[in-house]
């Protein structure tokens, strides 16, 4: 099992025929992505990295089947194409481009709302369920399947842990990365709830940067939860103030200090790691206290 993203799923790459879209496009197949086609007005007609191309989503959607879309398009072009493949159908669009103006992405998210569809990002590395389906830029080396989800907003981060617990023989059900910009769709506490409801994730990691206004949303989830969820927030030792590696992680005067975020979560249930090793020994006394 798996969560948002697996084999079945019917990926669209819209901008599959521009630079990145097709360098990743071809890196997306190579894992086992099932990519049905993609969007590229320049080249309707045409194929891409063998894959049918279309002039507009609709077609895409139409001709393909697809459920599932993933964005490599200028910042500027986003919330247009967002909105076209919300439309369509689609019911997952993973918004990799960064730096999207507010107003577009928070046009999106409502459009999104109104039909039922998720929305990925912005400025998100992508989504993996090891030895089934990537999309977006992650490299794929560090993963492997197993039944430890992970959930951050950081590609960076995601890529360390992943690659900790691989190292650790912890194999992944699906790693999400939330994404990097200020406003995003999907949050931590809906990812959670993904996580309880798959079968085969048996623990969850939640990394986060201090600062931010998704933390404590997080609470009443992880209190509602049989998963074991082990909590990790990067900046313990951050000023407020100080921004922490990206646009949504600023800790300001009205928001909790690390330490404070970490005794809340604690309190709701959730394993605590003060540092990246931290959680794989912690995975090992939850599996022999199960």
């Amino acid at each position: 099992m798996a969560v948002l993203l697996d084999r079945k799923s019917k990926v669209m790459v819209q901008g599959i025929a521009d630079g990145d879209g097709l360098f990743q496009t071809e890196r997306m197949c190579n894992y086992g992505t099932n990519i049905v086609g993609g969007v590229s007005p320049c080249i309707d007609g045409q194929k891409a990295y063998d894959r049918p191309v279309f002039n507009t989503v609709k077609e895409c959607v139409d001709y393909t089947r697809a459920d599932t879309s993933v964005i490599f398009l200028p910042a500027e072009l986003v919330k247009e194409a967002s909105i076209d493949a919300i439309q369509a159908g689609i019911k997952l669009i993973v918004v990799i481009p960064k730096d999207i103006p507010a107003d577009d992405m928070l046009n999106i998210c409502q459009e999104a709302k109104e039909y039922g569809a998720r929305i990925l990002g912005s400025n998100t590395a992508g989504i993996i369920t090891p030895d089934q389906a990537i999309l977006g830029t992650l490299p794929d080396n560090a993963f492997a399947p197993g039944s430890v989800g992970t959930v951050t907003c950081s590609s960076s981060i995601m890529y360390y842990v992943a690659d900790m617990l691989t190292r650790s023989g912890h194999g992944q059900s699906t790693c999400v990365c939330l994404g990097e910009d200020p406003i995003l769709g999907l949050n931590f506490a809906e990812i959670l709830s993904e996580f309880e409801d798959d079968p085969e994730t048996k623990a969850v990691v939640m990394t986060v940067e201090d600062g931010g206004v998704y933390k404590k949303a997080i609470v009443d989830q992880i209190k509602s939860m049989k998963t074991p969820v082990l909590a990790m927030i990067g900046g313990v030792n951050a000023s407020k103030g100080k921004q922490i590696e990206q646009a949504g992680a600023i800790v300001d005067e009205e928001t909790d200090t690390a330490e404070e975020k970490l005794a809340i979560l604690e309190a709701a249930g959730a394993h605590i790691c003060k540092t990246f090793t931290d959680i794989p020994k912690t995975l090992v006394l939850e599996e022999a206290r199960i």
